[in-house]
């Protein structure tokens, strides 16, 4: 079995100049309990979830990625990954130290290949979370998260070499090459997707329900809501989980989903699926067609975050 330095995705933080607004979107429709919110910051949990907090939100003058942040199961893990990170010439932004946000915890933060900034942490405490019940359509977990990228395969490369991702599967182009890889960390068909775009940015942030009822309800209210549905619902081939993407009040995609794919690692070989064939996108043939102007609807705003360290 392969052993790994990283577990599993803890959450991502946000930065937005409407910070009202886009609260009452992930505090209301979308489902998930503010534990905490002062001072323009607010820290969301997915009830189902031992995570202190899977959303982060900050006032900030300009929409960008915060953070996103992997959990270690060890600090002797962390600091071996911050070693690694230094030895290997990567920008640290801090040290591994003791974290001050909710749940405190080991970590430290560092620029990916493309300017993102991660945090990786150890020995977070653990929420007091609860059983999400049958017909109780809100975020159990954090499922996974897809960045947008100017070279995929560049980094691709780079998370395998030094973060231990590992390819799953990947979409291709006849045309355009390789469209999206799928990396996991864990027996999960994916934790981080990295797609094929003109700029660094969110392509969307995943939400996991309780099964496929909860998922449906779930996606009923949100379109119900007035919230704009981009893409869905149907079914992947990659991961064999579903899907329905909505917008967030600043742009960013945000999924439900459900029954990701669980792998034998020992005994998985990733697939090379061709973008032309119309199950790969959705199996169920329910959601609307994939094409070309849907897809730069995943592409967001050029992210000013950027090898550029968030205040907090």
């Amino acid at each position: 079995m392969t052993q790994r330095l990283l577990t599993h995705l803890r959450h991502v933080d946000l930065a937005v100049p409407d910070y009202e607004r886009q609260l009452v979107f992930y505090s209301g429709v979308w489902g998930l309990t503010t534990v905490a919110d002062d001072s323009g910051i607010a820290f969301l949990a997915a009830e189902g979830s031992p995570e202190q907090y899977v959303v982060r939100l900050r006032r900030a003058d300009d929409k960008r990625l915060d953070l996103i942040s992997f959990g270690a199961p060890t600090p002797q893990a962390v600091d071996t990954l911050a070693e690694r990170l230094l030895l290997a010439g990567v920008q640290l932004i801090t040290r591994p130290g003791t974290l001050t946000t909710p749940g405190g915890g080991y970590g430290f933060r560092f620029f990916d290949i493309d300017g993102r900034t991660v945090e990786i942490s150890a020995d977070v405490a653990v929420r007091q979370h609860r059983r999400v019940e049958e017909c109780e359509a809100i975020p159990v977990r954090l499922s996974h998260v897809v960045v947008n990228s100017p070279d995929i395969t560049e980094t691709r490369q780079w998370y395998e070499k030094h973060l231990g991702f590992a390819l799953s599967d990947a979409i291709a182009s006849p045309h355009a090459g390789d469209l999206m890889n799928f990396m996991r960390i864990s027996s999960q068909h994916h934790t981080l997707g990295i797609a094929a775009g003109p700029h660094a940015s969110i392509h969307h942030v995943s939400f996991e329900l309780r099964g496929l009822d909860e998922f449906l309800r779930g996606t009923g209210r949100l379109l119900r809501s007035g919230a704009r549905m981009v893409w869905g619902p149907g079914r992947h081939l990659a991961g064999d989980n579903t899907f329905s993407y909505f917008f967030d009040p600043h742009g960013n995609t945000v999924e439900y989903t459900t029954e990701m794919e669980e792998l034998d690692e020992d005994t998985w070989h990733p697939h090379q699926y061709s973008v032309t064939d119309p199950d790969v996108s959705d199996q169920w043939g329910t959601a609307n067609a994939m094409n070309e102007p849907l897809a730069k609807e995943f592409h967001n705003d050029v992210d000013r975050g950027v090898f550029v360290a968030p205040p907090v």
